[in-house]
């Protein structure tokens, strides 16, 4: 419940590993976040530092993420943030991965095409078909002028 979510901005640092496990469909890439800020005294944008995140995807996600990205895009990623320490052989380490609930190209930096993924043949063919509900307003009776009656909230 105490999750940490947070959304990333950066470029897609190496290419996304994509695995078929027994659990389902798993993909993972490095993240690069460069914060930028403008350098007064050189009155210019500046690169600060740079921290790399490893993002991991799950299920139709990881199918569509190793499908979709390339090393170099500008992605945006929102998930849950996990930092881990260990020390192994005497030398301390951090990782700090992304749980991604949602990735997409960052639009502010180039275009993108939407194409949707097909539905697997067995989910449609499981499910009943609903029928479309009616969302017309009945007309109005016209001989009838009174007010409608009240209801009673308990």
């Amino acid at each position: 419940m105490n999750e940490t979510i947070i959304c990333a901005v950066g470029n897609v640092a190496t290419q996304p590993v994509y695995r078929e496990l027994a659990t389902g469909p798993s993909a993972r890439f490095r993240l690069a976040v460069t914060a930028r800020y403008l350098d007064r005294g050189k009155n210019e944008w500046t690169d600060g530092h740079t921290n790399f995140f490893t993002v991991w995807a799950n299920r139709q996600l990881a199918t569509n993420a190793a499908g979709s990205l390339n090393v170099g895009d500008p992605v945006v990623v929102q998930g849950r943030l996990k930092v881990r320490s260990d020390v192994r052989e005497g030398q301390s380490w951090t990782s700090a991965d992304i749980d991604a609930v949602a990735i997409g190209h960052d639009l502010a930096r180039g275009t993108s095409a939407f194409r949707r993924t097909p539905r697997p043949e067995s989910a449609t063919a499981a499910a009943p078909a609903r029928p479309e509900p009616d969302w017309e307003t009945p007309p109005a009776d016209t001989d009838s002028q009174q007010a409608p009656e009240p209801v009673a909230v308990t």
